[in-house]
């Protein structure tokens, strides 16, 4: 088989074996890629979405539980109103029909870190359904994402596998458990089959969870933090032979929380299949599990939703938002991420690929901050891509960890606007502010930093160079403007750089023209 490379591979059962990989590009070539996509949030609720216990993050193992997180007997469920209400923003801001009445159902599957043995969801008849979601791919081209349903469930707790490699259950001596999670509130978005992706499915599997991920943190329902697994994606993956066959086999890789290791997903599992398929072999449907390295590694065979026994949940009554609250809900939901970035790329007059830069660097709202402070969306930008990007790249940390705030940039622009500073002297400013000093004008007046703009004083630093460079003035006559650099120079390491250049340069010229 061409393009044909063999990589190692674990093993389902913890060993290790050689996996044949497709050559990407061939791949591609030879076969139609199919994605669907299960998205689940974890809502910023107060509470959980059955009881009353705090949803924390953090807070010691086994201490945000009430008898009914943990599934004790007698301890009946009541649906979280706050959930129910985050759930419909997301549905809206999807483009999802909100149903009129929907219920909540058992769903039979043995979690260890859910002592109820089920997990209450929703089946057949989910909160929001039929939407779809315009993505916008790196090079500007525009990409729709069917969805099929947006439901409410409850997160599991979290199992921590001790004595095993990397915290993994191969090689554990025991696990523990901690229910702090379970009955966190979560909504699952369901694509459906998402065709046409082709060689760009892994960008357009990471650019739909970054898009869903914007939403929910403009939407306000969560801190959409993936490191916390707050978002995080179920990745399905199949192969057929052209556009137009029947669906291949699908395997369906759990839980992954970075938009990286989505589209390592996608391109490993599409190379994976591919060697099986031109091989004359069949995909097994499984669920898989991500590796740091970029592979995936089999789990379980998958299981189907009859497998699931659902049945009606009996101690919750079917939710039934009224047409009023949903239309409250929609007149309240704030402007979405890619219409604010169309917007205020106008505004900031900025090119497609300086907006990119942007939105990719995670300094959009830091420079939309700095605009309602007072700065031009171009200054606010120079500032955090060029000395506050480096910044951060040297400290090793985001733009938003960074000691300055978006007021104390716009200030510090502001005096630059004002005359007081040059921008070779803001930049010391703002070294100063990143060094704890304080904000802008306290480091200038500590530092003794403002612009020169005494013209008296300037004048005697010209006469001064002027005297000591006889033959500059002579040239200045003679038409070799540019020989006035020479003075300018001079006047400004006679100021330490605190005077206008071009302020000196006019009085220069005044000078040598008496």
């Amino acid at each position: 088989m061409g393009g044909a490379a063999a990589v190692a591979g674990p093993r389902a059962g913890g060993g290790t074996m050689s996996q044949t990989l497709m050559d990407y590009d061939e791949a591609v070539r030879r076969y139609d890629p199919v994605l669907g996509l299960e998205v689940h949030v974890e809502l910023g609720t107060a509470t959980k979405m059955f009881d009353a216990a705090p949803n924390i993050f953090g807070a010691q193992p086994n201490t945000m539980v009430t008898p009914t997180s943990v599934g004790l007997p007698g301890a009946l469920p009541v649906v979280n109103a706050r959930g129910v209400e985050y759930a419909i923003r997301i549905g809206l801001a999807l483009g999802c029909e909100i149903a009129e009445s929907c219920r909540f159902a058992r769903k039979n599957y043995f979690y260890p870190d859910l002592a109820k043995d089920f997990q209450t969801s929703q089946s057949d008849e989910p909160i929001a359904h039929d939407g779809a979601l315009e993505i916008e791919l790196e090079d500007g081209s525009f990409f729709t994402i069917p969805i099929e349903r947006a439901h409410m469930e409850e997160d599991a707790g979290k199992n921590t596998h001790v004595g095993g490699a990397d915290g993994r259950i191969e090689g554990a001596s025991h696990s523990l458990v901690d229910y702090n999670r379970a009955g966190v509130p979560l909504v699952e978005i369901v694509t459906r089959p998402i065709e046409g992706a082709g060689a760009r499915a892994p960008e357009v599997a990471a650019t739909y969870v970054r898009t869903l991920r914007d939403i929910f943190r403009a939407l306000g329902v969560s801190e959409a933090r993936m490191e916390r697994g707050n978002v995080r994606a179920d990745v399905n993956v199949s192969l057929r032979e052209s556009p137009d066959g029947p669906l291949g086999t699908r395997t369906e890789t759990k839980n992954v929380n970075t938009f990286r290791g989505i589209e390592q997903v996608v391109r490993y599992e599409i190379q994976r299949q591919a060697a099986i398929l031109a091989a004359g072999g069949e995909v097994l449907q499984e669920t898989r599990h991500g590796q740091a390295d970029g592979t995936t590694r089999a789990g379980r065979v998958k299981s189907d939703a009859d497998d699931y026994r659902y049945f009606p949940e009996p101690d919750l009554v079917p939710v039934a938002p009224s047409r009023e609250w949903v239309e409250t809900i929609r007149a309240s939901l704030p402007e979405m991420p890619a219409a604010k970035r169309r917007r205020l790329k106008k505004e900031w007059q900025l090119a497609d690929d300086e907006m990119r830069d942007v939105v990719n660097a995670g300094a959009l709202e830091l420079i939309e901050a700095t605009v309602l402070a007072g700065s031009s969306g171009q200054s606010a930008r120079k500032w955090w891509m060029g000395e506050l990007a480096r910044a951060a790249k040297d400290r090793e940390v985001s733009l938003e960890e960074l000691p300055v705030s978006p007021e104390q940039v716009a200030e510090l622009q502001g005096l630059v606007d004002s005359g007081r500073l040059t921008d070779k002297l803001a930049r010391q400013v703002l070294d100063g502010v990143l060094a704890g000093e304080g904000g802008p004008s306290a480091v200038v007046e500590a530092r003794g930093l403002e612009v020169v703009s005494d013209d008296s004083a300037l004048l005697a630093a010209v006469d001064e160079a002027l005297a000591a460079q006889p033959d500059v003035a002579e040239k200045i006559r003679g038409g070799k403007v540019k020989a006035a650099g020479a003075i300018v120079g001079a006047v400004m390491k006679a100021t330490r750089g605190q005077a206008d250049a071009r302020r000196v340069r006019e009085l220069v010229m005044e000078r040598v023209a008496r």
